[in-house]
């Protein structure tokens, strides 16, 4: 089984995840999304991780200048803006009630454990919590899927904090 538009990991990705991390990446299934020049942005995660412990986030953000831009937007308090969306426009948390069913499938996908079935990652389906696991979410899924993490994937691209459009390895 695998997740749509994630692609094996190279030897050479390892390295650069790596490095990105600080770490040996752990229960790595394939690259999710690439910066435009080719490096790991996204790692997909099994979701169970080798050592047994269940791991929620299939969508892990690796790339150092998207991590830091959603640091900075969570720094600035941007999730409360978001969540006052959220609170606001039905339409708004049924795109992310979608969105929240769209994650748990593609986990799925990579196996069934039962410790974290119906969770998905980032608040979601209800809050705004986290920043990184929506964007990674925005960034593997594509346009359209995660309103939340496009929005934050918006506001990053405005503020220079990163682009898809341009390499900021």
């Amino acid at each position: 089984m695998s997740l749509v538009n994630t692609t094996d990991a190279t030897e050479e990705d390892l390295e650069v995840l790596r490095s990105q991390l600080g770490r040996v990446p752990r229960g790595v299934v394939g690259i999710a999304a690439r910066c435009v020049c080719g490096r790991p942005t996204v790692v997909a995660t099994a979701p169970r991780l080798p050592d047994g412990t269940p791991f929620p986030t299939t969508y892990y953000l690796t790339h150092p200048a998207a991590v830091k831009g959603a640091s900075t937007l969570e720094a600035e308090h941007v999730m409360e803006t978001l969540n006052e969306d959220l609170a606001a426009d039905e339409e708004l948390r049924a795109a992310y009630a979608r969105a929240h069913e769209a994650y748990i499938q593609a986990r799925l996908t990579l196996g069934e454990v039962p410790e974290i079935s119906g969770v998905s990652a980032g608040g979601m389906p209800t809050r705004v919590k986290c920043l990184h696991a929506l964007v990674g979410h925005s960034l593997a899924a594509g346009p359209g899927v995660n309103p939340i993490g496009d929005r934050a994937l918006a506001m990053l691209d405005e503020r220079g904090l990163f682009s898809t459009s341009r390499c900021s390895c």
